[in-house]
């Protein structure tokens, strides 16, 4: 029997699994990205996308989710995946600098634009969809399952959402507890900062970050930072805990329906020994294809996936990139950022609705965009990118764009709208 088969007689036992797993230890040395983008008809952006439309454009490097058995990664060497509603995402490989993921993820980005092109597609720019309601339109028994768990805002999730993923190393003994509280503690800041989402749909959200939104109106016991400040400095028992109070959203099965008892949670199904009719203890693979169900803003995979930056248009993923990596040059840097970050590090909904219009979101993302300048150089970027960089971040803070007054109704309802002077905690 392989370990991932072996059958989980306790939540102890499942707690103790996690935590060995969730954080890998030693020297930072690795970064890596993911980048994703909705995708549109070229000249038609509101038209609904066919998945062989995708599947003729990328040929040989569709993935198996359209059926290719065998996909060849990008030239940088990223694999390509096509989530539910049509969007495409590239994965890089872990990167031992910025320099090599840089240039790595500007190869598959332009080869990917290439391809897509001349299949009549573009990819948008913006972290949610502005032109098309949800619509799914990939037949896998995960994302039925999904679907049927999902309320709007879910499917919304699914359909309609774009997100940068930053993947940095979890870093050595005391030091994971702190990279850990700190790229939570600067959610707030870099969602405001980077927030580009505000229609949905055709619509006006009242949102600067309607991607946000979306993801803040799914279960929170899936979605909730599953930071706890707490003084305890035991992440790995924290996200433990976490992961097994989780619902099950689906469960793998060998043929037809994925669909999990509602309401049943992880450690329920440890306990009981029974999933919903079935009378099936969960082993090791069910415990991992859980984890991989869970979407906090910073999630645990041995590294940490910093989740909550909405899609960057065209080149500038790397200014979103290296302003993390900048805040994570050395244990000094991190530790000023986080003096920076400490009055808005719980303002995630103001972050989200208000964006920089919050003045206390504003003024953290401020000065931890003036530290990632100032440490820019320890990122080994080129002099050019680096400049580039500093300009798009400059922008960004001297011209946010205008939150747009509600038009919208449906999923991000379930907030109030954002006020003009910010929202108090």
């Amino acid at each position: 029997m392989s370990t991932t088969d072996r059958v989980l007689r306790g939540v102890a036992e499942a707690i103790e699994y996690i935590e060995g797993i969730c954080f890998k230890t030693g020297p930072p040395r690795w970064i890596g990205a993911e980048l994703e983008w909705t995708t549109h008809r070229a000249g038609d952006p509101a038209a609904y996308l066919r998945p062989e439309e995708l599947s003729a454009a990328l040929g040989g490097h569709t993935p198996a989710s359209l059926g290719n058995p065998e996909p060849r990664p990008l030239p940088g060497g990223g694999p390509v995946t096509v989530e539910p509603g049509g969007q495409v995402e590239i994965s890089s490989a872990p990167a031992e600098s910025l320099t090599a993921l840089h240039a790595a993820v500007t190869a598959d980005h332009t080869a990917l634009t290439e391809l897509l092109a001349r299949g009549g597609i573009e990819l948008g720019d913006h972290g949610i969809d502005p032109h098309r309601a949800p619509r799914r339109i990939l037949d896998t028994p995960r994302y039925a399952a999904m679907e049927h768990a999902f309320d709007e805002a879910g499917r919304t999730m699914m359909g309609s959402t774009a997100g940068l993923q930053v993947c940095l190393d979890a870093g050595e003994g005391a030091a994971v507890a702190s990279r850990w509280a700190a790229v939570h503690e600067f959610g707030p800041p870099l969602v405001a900062l980077f927030a580009n989402s505000p229609r949905h749909a055709g619509r006006d959200t009242g949102w600067a970050s309607a991607r946000m939104a979306a993801w803040y109106g799914i279960d929170r016991r899936r979605t909730a930072p599953a930071y706890v400040p707490s003084g305890r400095d035991d992440p790995a028992r924290d996200w433990a805990r976490y992961a097994l109070d989780a619902p099950l959203l689906c469960v793998r099965r060998d043929s037809g329906d994925w669909t999990a008892p509602a309401g049943l949670t992880f450690a329920g199904w440890i306990t009981t020994g029974r999933l919903g009719a079935e009378d099936r203890p969960p082993t090791v693979a069910d415990l991992d294809y859980h984890l991989n169900t869970l979407f906090p803003p910073v999630r645990p995979r041995g590294y940490l996936e910093v989740r909550y930056l909405d899609t960057q248009p065209g080149e500038e993923w790397i200014a979103a990139v290296a302003a993390v990596a900048a805040l994570f040059a050395d244990d000094t840097v991190t530790d000023r950022g986080r003096e920076i970050a400490a009055p808005a590090a719980d303002r995630w909904l103001p972050a989200a609705r208000d964006g920089l219009r919050d003045p206390v979101v504003r003024a953290a993302a401020t000065g931890l965009a003036e530290l990632a300048c100032r440490n820019l150089d320890r990122t080994g970027l080129p002099e050019a990118v680096r400049d580039r960089v500093s300009g798009v971040l400059s922008r960004r803070l001297r011209s946010y764009p205008e939150i747009p007054k509600r038009t919208a109704s449906g999923p991000l309802d379930r907030y109030p709208a954002p006020s003009v002077e910010g929202t108090a905690r």
